[in-house]
């Protein structure tokens, strides 16, 4: 049955039909239908009602898209990087702005609490207003020669269209994250928007166009990733693609860009582990670790989902972390827009199905469950497990819902050792107040970031951001963006003399 539930929108965005959002492609600064004419449901996750309907795009649209952004990188990078540091700032301003509206949409189609929706808006705005402040740091370089007379320079100067696949968990931030820097550094922008969530990528067209971005420099494809995405990854106009997803169709996307001669970054899945020893704060670990897994859904790539405990203090934190799990799913599992809720649906059906796969295994093979387990509609209950072993699929894979196993090793060694047993390397955890433990844990982990005394889910603007193993490749961040999205060029210039043609300097 469709749903007409109201909801805010941004003015002018959309177009509705029956009571329902329409939703076309952004491209070249404007609602473009699919050359499909079709439309797919996009459902809310809380009971599974439609919430709107998007355009289902074609190869031939995604081709559209890529040519008009060529067409606008023609003039583009031109641009002046005051130009593009005030319309990031503005859009930076129009976010923050329009905050609840934007909200709205995220809580709704992403099914996300209210105050995980408010976080990601506003770190939105943050990471574009960081990009906003990397246009005049795309500085070049000179060079000493040994022909005299011979100036040597070399020049940044970006790739050209970029493409940006981004993840249904964090839709809007990751749709500003991983276009905001190659706008800043003088490219355009293709977007495929995850079929869960594309009315909050198509949002952040909105946001561009009214901050003076010039058409065609930011496009949104709207549809199913299977049948479209690798027309985006192998279109000979695309210079780069940036990804936010699973390690499987990470490493597909990584292959078809060797394969061509792409650039790409890749943040890919996690299983990160949080080392807990004797010595640390245990109720400070034990609220990081609820935060970072039962706050997010377990939906995301940093969460905590391996915490490995110190013998001597292994029982209390079980015990300690299983009633934060039974408050939460008797507490913080009610309105997603009531700040105190925690706990948000998972996004599909088939993301659900993997999420009691992973539990019903593990208690199969002998695991126990502490807390949790069980559903309240599309809604998995904060689920602690122990007993969990070599051979059970929750052990080594990826679970992407809040699910948190707990197991015991004797001391440091013996974590670290447990904590890089996996294929994954995206964050990890130590809480001790030892800095000597802390810092051959930091440098032992096979892990991109690690934090100390803090919890695996941290990241900022201006940091490099990315994962080793299956966890990725090269590293998000408006600093490392300068690096990843533009190319050197080397220019030399022969001053009158001697050496007019620049013949090589002769060694006696």
């Amino acid at each position: 049955m469709l749903s007409s539930r109201p909801h805010q929108a941004v003015p002018g965005i959309m177009t509705t039909h029956n009571h329902i959002e329409q939703l076309d492609l952004w491209i070249g600064g404007e609602h473009t239908p699919s050359s499909s004419g079709r439309y797919f449901d996009d459902l809310d996750p809380t009971d599974d009602s439609v919430f709107c309907r998007a355009a289902e795009a074609t190869a031939e649209d995604m081709d559209r898209a890529v040519r008009t952004a060529h067409e606008a990188f023609q003039s583009y990078r031109q641009t002046t990087p005051r130009q593009r540091e005030q319309w990031l700032a503005r859009a930076a301003d129009i976010i923050e702005r329009d905050r609840d509206s934007i909200v709205d949409t995220i809580v709704t189609e992403n099914g996300s609490p209210i105050i995980k929706a408010r976080f990601e808006t506003l770190a939105a705005a943050d990471y574009i207003r960081s990009a906003a402040g990397i246009t005049r740091r795309i500085v070049g370089e000179t060079h000493p020669s040994d022909n005299p007379g011979r100036m040597v320079m070399s020049v940044r100067e970006p790739l050209g269209v970029v493409g940006s696949i981004t993840p249904f968990n964090v839709p809007f931030l990751k749709a500003a994250k991983l276009s905001a820097g190659a706008l800043a550094t003088g490219n355009t922008v293709v977007g495929l928007a995850s079929e869960f969530t594309p009315r909050s990528v198509l949002l952040l067209g909105r946001v561009y166009e009214e901050a003076g971005f010039p058409p065609g420099t930011f496009n949104v494809i709207t549809g199913f990733g299977a049948d479209i995405g690798d027309s985006l990854t192998t279109h000979p106009l695309v210079r780069a693609i940036l990804f936010t997803g699973s390690s499987a169709i990470g490493k597909h996307i990584s292959a078809l860009c060797g394969r061509h001669m792409k650039r790409c970054v890749l943040e890919l899945g996690g299983k990160s582990p949080s080392l807990v020893l004797a010595d640390a704060d245990v109720d400070a670990a034990v609220d990081a670790a609820a935060m970072a897994c039962f706050f997010f859904q377990g939906q995301g790539c940093m969460v905590t989902s391996r915490v490995l405990v110190e013998r001597p203090i292994f029982d209390e934190f079980v015990g300690k972390l299983k009633a934060r799990a039974e408050h939460a799913a008797e507490h913080q599992m009610g309105d997603l827009r009531d700040p105190n809720t925690w706990v948000g649906p998972i996004i599909s059906e088939r993301q659900r199905n993997r999420v009691r796969a992973h539990i019903e295994d593990a208690r199969a093979k002998g695991a126990t469950v502490v807390a949790g387990g069980e559903w309240v509609g599309n809604r998995c209950q904060p689920t602690i497990l122990t007993g969990v072993r070599q051979g059970m699929t929750v052990f080594r894979e990826e679970t992407f819902g809040p699910v948190d196993a707990i197991y015991p090793v004797d001391g440091l060694e013996d974590g670290l050792a447990l904590a890089n047993d996996t294929n994954y390397g995206l964050s990890a955890a130590v809480w001790t107040k030892d800095i000597d433990k802390a810092m051959l844990y930091a440098r032992g982990i096979e892990s991109g970031t690690v934090h100390i005394n803090a919890a695996t889910f941290y990241d900022e603007p201006h940091v490099p951001f990315g994962g080793v193993k299956d966890s990725g490749i090269g590293r998000e961040g408006t600093e490392m963006d300068i690096e990843a999205l533009t190319e050197w060029k080397l220019i030399t210039l022969q001053l009158p003399g001697d050496r007019a043609f620049g013949a090589p300097a002769v060694v006696d």
